[in-house]
């Protein structure tokens, strides 16, 4: 297996990673428990996606690196796991200017996720989204970046602040 495969592999595994920890908070609910049983402070779900996320891809950065020390400058693999860090950096910076994006429409949070194949997720603390909030979510983004109408998922999120 040669290894952009590898690492291709390796960040797919990542991302379903990622996506079962999101779906794992989620469904066990946004309140932290003690030791003893007794709920505390309810956790916002958007810290806990951006925490979530920033470690994965911490995690698939140490990776990359370890790549990029071990390879020889100019081969093939150094220059895949070289590309696949940039992609990613690129990735996180869109990220964080959607979710700016969101913000500045007025809404108290939002939680973005740009995937490989161009899909974006959008996740807005919001109890319930109108067709008039999706529509100005989804034309702030297709105006900053030129996506296609099937490429975003927009859905409300809401988590107390």
């Amino acid at each position: 297996m040669s290894n952009t495969k590898k690492i291709a592999l390796m960040s797919t595994l990542v991302l379903v990673l990622a996506v079962t920890a999101i779906f794992n908070f989620i469904l066990a609910g946004t309140r932290a428990e003690t030791v003893d049983g007794a709920t505390d402070t309810p956790v916002n779900y958007f810290t806990s996606y951006r925490d979530i996320r920033n470690s994965t891809r911490s995690e698939e950065f140490m990776e990359l690196d370890a790549i990029i020390a071990s390879s020889v400058e100019g081969s093939d693999e150094y220059a895949a796991a070289y590309q696949r860090k940039m992609e990613l950096v690129e990735l996180m910076e869109d990220e964080l200017v959607m979710e700016s994006i969101i913000k500045g429409l007025g809404f108290s949070d939002a939680a973005v996720t740009l995937t490989e194949n161009d899909h974006i997720n959008v996740f807005v603390n919001a109890s319930e989204l109108n067709e008039d909030d999706l529509t100005r979510i989804f034309y702030a983004l297709e105006y900053e970046y030129q996506i296609e109408n099937g490429d975003v998922v927009i859905m409300p999120v809401y988590a107390e602040s």
